[in-house]
């Protein structure tokens, strides 16, 4: 029994960790790509939802569903460990790596952002010469004074 509860203490302190590694994923998200607060609030709705969806997917799985008290003191040590030895370290590490797929990504975006522009000024111009030659008189088209 007691080798059961300090397996279960076991498993929802990694559950601690596990949230705590979600929060700093979502706080390196916030810090990286500058987001409106609608997106903001969306993020942390998910934060929440993932985390209720873990802690009671663990109760169910790890401890029959049974609900104790030291489930929640575990899950509340593994955040605290988390967050004082390993969440400063994730954060830099997780940012520097999401900068370098930002700066990946958007270089290609660029590009084609450039083309797009250049394909439309050139579409555009075109358009637009046609249409100074062509002259609407009386509900019929003529081209050139034709």
């Amino acid at each position: 029994m007691a080798q059961d509860q300090a397996y279960i203490f076991l498993v929802f302190s990694l559950t601690g960790i596990v949230i705590g590694f979600l929060f700093d994923f979502f706080r390196i998200l916030r810090r990286t790509i500058k987001t409106p607060n609608i997106i903001t609030n969306i993020q942390d709705m998910l934060f929440w939802i993932l985390s209720g969806i873990l802690i009671l997917y663990n109760i169910w799985y790890f401890n029959s569903g049974e609900i104790r008290i030291y489930i929640f003191f575990a899950i509340i040590l593994g955040i605290l460990v988390y967050m004082s030895v390993l969440s400063s370290a994730i954060i830099q590490i997780f940012s520097k790596v999401l900068q370098i797929i930002i700066k990946i990504v958007e270089l290609p975006i660029k590009k084609i952002i450039t083309i797009i522009r250049t394909l439309i000024t050139k579409i555009s111009t075109i358009f637009i010469k046609n249409l100074k030659k062509v002259k609407i008189k009386k509900g019929n088209f003529e081209k050139n004074g034709e």
